[in-house]
């Protein structure tokens, strides 16, 4: 095997899909990654460096467009959604939440292959990824777990204080503009509702101490959007 193939991660919880996929993708000369689960599938996701992930939607513990959203808040992997589901708002849901490509099930090998060189192709030859763990010795960030700590302790945040600091931390240095935020986190319908982001940021500043006046973290870029001061 070349170390230098492209690595598929595969992540759907049918054996026979699994042993069908990791028998075909090996023929075509690439290295393959396996995983039975969401959990399996987003640790192998950050420790394993899959150039591509294969990822079905009917997973047994998280759904699959749930595991997308949260690989999407650390990496920028080329994934292929497999799904029995064939509806076309099933297929536009996977491809506006990140999905670079949807493949029904059953499918034809060649066509799948196809399909995997295309977005293989794609892909720069080195994209910067942000790392599974974020940590400035005071604040730390756990992607993979879903975790905030702040000086040691852990932080409760909600799903949305939680998506809207993880979202900042990916992109620090830079502003991330109010309708970005608001479509990525709340959906293109709610691009000019900038309240409900004002309000999650203020939540966000009292639960890091974070003095808006002086923002260690959390800087507003007036009329603009937020940075992230990494």
């Amino acid at each position: 095997m070349n170390a230098a193939s492209p690595r598929i991660l595969v992540i759907d919880d049918e054996a026979q899909i699994r042993r069908f996929l990791d028998i075909g993708l090996r023929a075509e000369g690439y290295q393959v990654l396996l995983a039975a689960n969401a959990a399996e599938g987003l640790a192998q996701a950050a420790t394993g460096s899959p150039d591509l992930v294969i990822l079905d939607l009917g997973l047994p513990d998280r759904d699959g467009h749930e595991v997308l959203a949260e690989l999407r808040q650390w990496s920028r992997v080329p994934v292929l959604m497999l799904s029995v589901r064939d509806t076309e708002t099933e297929k536009v849901r996977a491809l506006d939440a990140g999905a670079n490509d949807y493949v029904t099930k059953p499918f034809g090998i060649q066509e799948l292959m196809a399909r995997l060189r295309a977005l293989l192709r794609q892909r720069p030859a080195s994209e910067p990824e942000a790392p599974p763990r974020w940590d400035d010795g005071r604040l730390s960030l756990d992607f993979l777990r879903r975790e905030v700590h702040l000086d040691g302790a852990e932080l409760a945040l909600t799903r949305k204080e939680y998506a809207v600091l993880s979202l900042l931390l990916r992109h620090a240095g830079r502003v991330v503009t109010q309708p970005q935020l608001l479509r990525e986190i709340w959906g293109p319908s709610h691009v000019a509702d900038s309240q409900y982001l004002r309000i999650i940021i203020g939540k966000l500043r009292q639960k890091l101490g974070d003095d808006p006046a002086n923002p260690r973290w959390l800087k507003t870029e007036p009329g603009v959007g937020y940075r992230f001061l990494g």
